[in-house]
This record gives C-alpha cells, structure tokens and sequence, in this order.
C-alpha cells in the first residue's frame, strides 16, 4: 500500500506538471497573438505596406495567421508534441536552431551567477551571524538593502558609463569580440559587468535570508542545552546551527532559479548580451510567435520544475507534509475501494 500510495504521489506531480505546461502554452499562445501589432512585419520587413489584400491573404495563410487562434492552437500544439516547434519569423529558420545558437550564453551568465551568489550568500549569511549586532554585520546589512533596492537596469547602465564609457576597460555589450568566440579570456572580460550586476541585485537578498535561518537556529531550545554542556560557539554554530539550515538552504536554492534566471533576461537585454532574455524580448516586439512560445515554455518549464523541486525537498525536511499528503491519498483510495 505504501509503495502504491508513492506511486500516485509522483504520479500526481507529473500530471500536475504537465497540466501546468498546458496552461502556460494556452495563455501564452492566446496573448501573444491578441497583442496589437503586426507579425508579418518581422517575417517580409517593409514590404508588407506595399502588399495588395491578396497578397497579404497569401502571405498569411503561408505562414498558418488566416485560421482561428484556437485552430492554430491545436496545430501547433500537435506540432510540438512532435518536436516541431515551426520557423522564426525574423531569423528565417527553425527556432531550435536558433535557441541552440544562444542558450549556451545565458546558461554560461545564469550558471555562474547562480554559482557566486549562492557560495557568497552562505559565507554573507555565516558571517553576518557570527558577528550579529556588531559593526561589520550593520554595514553589511546596510550596503546589502541599497544595493538590493536599486533596479537592475539603472545598476547596469551606470556601471557602463563608469567602466566602459569613461574609464574604457570593459566592453559595454556583446559575449565576445569579432572572431574571438572561442576566447575563454575574451568571453570573461565580456562577462563581468553582467555578471557582477547579476550577483549585485540577488547575493544580499539570499544572503540576508541565510543570516535569519542560522539566527533562528542559534535561538533554538537545543543551542542553550548545548551551552549548558559547555561547548563553544563556533561548535554549536558549525557542528549543529549550520548543520540544520543546509537542507533549507537546498531548497531556497531551487526556488531562486526563476528570480535569478529572470534578473539574467533583463541584465542581457540592457547589455545586449546575445542570450534567451535577449532573445525572447525581440521575439515579443517583433511578434515572432514560434520562437516566443518556445521560449516561453522553456522558462516555463524551468521555473515549474524548480518550484516541484523546491516542494519536494521541503517535505523531505518536514515530513509532516508528506505524511499528510500520503494519508490523504491513502484515503482516497480507500474509499474508492
């Protein structure tokens, strides 16, 4: 029974998952293609204000815009399951082609970014603890809550007039300079002023949440039983506080995918770094609707797998919530029965 109740909790998760994939798919196909504008204008450019009806009509039904938005829907939905996810309109080609020219970029700023920000939070979030209350932790706090406060574009354009306007020793935009695509030294120097506002706006945020975890912990019943068996504060604090916060701190990582991932879009959009966010903000304005839906589901997709995944591991931590979601199946069951 216990083995049959498991297989329907997963099993649920997937069937919630893959509904969940449905309903993005339809919201996002349905606004996209409302949203005023013209999305032959990216496919043929300046020649559609001199196409005749009839040749606009063609036009439109080459490219599937004459049906109903629910008939193009449920083809492009068959489609899709079958791996077709159509041409770009802008790029002239199949959209995976030119995702897969792009996403090693954004996974290269988010991967690392993602990196810093989590090994830096945790040494924030100990040393803010430790020192709780003295100096050191009140500027940290301090300069931590401006920096986190200030948009990210603003952030980013101010770095590129100071860096690579006045100063000129960073380059303001791009992954790499003409010809040196395969420059892992070229393509470092390209990253650092995105990358740093990527750390900037999210290290403090996750940092500050690590620092009240451990502090909870530090309050904790069993830390005053610690130190009444006379063990010192950098035990308690290394053997049992942070021992206690890292599952926690499991899961605030997957969690933070989406807010660190979407901070990553808006930082390659302003420092026209050649990744998904770039990407996906020209496929909106140019209303390049094959490219936006596949975008759009891999952010989706992302963003939903890493929530499922953060739910888990919390009810590993706390089995309570398993062991009532379990019992609640079990139940079901029963009375099916």
């Amino acid at each position: 029974m216990r083995g049959k109740s498991k297989g329907v909790y997963y099993g649920r998760k997937t069937v919630s998952f893959l509904l969940s994939i449905v309903v993005l798919s339809i919201i996002v196909f349905y606004v996209s293609r409302l949203a005023p504008g013209d999305p032959l204008v990216s496919y043929y450019g300046d020649r559609v204000e001199k196409m005749s009806p009839d040749e606009r009509a063609f036009a439109e039904e080459k490219l599937g815009l004459n049906d109903p938005i629910s008939v193009q829907y449920v083809r492009w939905l068959n489609n899709a399951i079958h791996g077709e996810f159509g041409i770009s309109y802008k790029y002239k080609m199949d959209v995976t082609t030119v995702i897969a020219g792009r996403i090693t970029n954004t996974l290269l700023l988010g991967g690392i970014g993602f990196l810093v920000i989590f090994v830096f939070a945790l040494l924030l979030g100990i040393l803010c603890a430790w020192q709780e209350g003295r100096l050191i932790d009140r500027i940290i706090c301090k300069i931590g809550t401006v920096t986190s406060a200030i948009p990210e574009f603003w952030i980013s354009l101010l770095l590129i007039l100071v860096f690579a306007v006045y100063l000129k020793v960073l380059p303001s935009s791009g992954a790499y300079s003409i010809g040196e695509e395969n420059n892992i030294g070229d393509r470092a120097w390209h990253l650092v002023l995105p990358l740093s506002i990527v750390v900037i706006e999210h290290l403090w945020y996750y940092a500050y949440m690590i620092r009240n975890k451990i502090l909870e912990e530090v309050r904790a019943e069993y830390v005053l039983l610690a130190k009444s068996k006379g063990l010192n504060k950098k035990s308690i604090m290394f053997g049992h506080c942070l021992r206690n916060v890292m599952p926690a701190y499991l899961s605030l990582m997957a969690i933070s995918v989406p807010h660190i991932l979407g901070g990553t879009y808006i930082v390659e959009t302003v420092f026209s770094y050649p990744g998904i966010g770039t990407l996906s903000y020209e496929s909106a304005r140019y209303h390049d609707y094959n490219l936006l839906m596949l975008l759009c589901m891999i952010s989706g997709v992302i963003v939903i797998l890493c929530n499922m995944i953060a739910q888990i591991i919390n009810e590993r931590i706390d089995p309570r919530i398993r062991t009532m979601e379990l019992l609640n199946i079990r139940g079901e069951a029963q009375n099916g029965e």
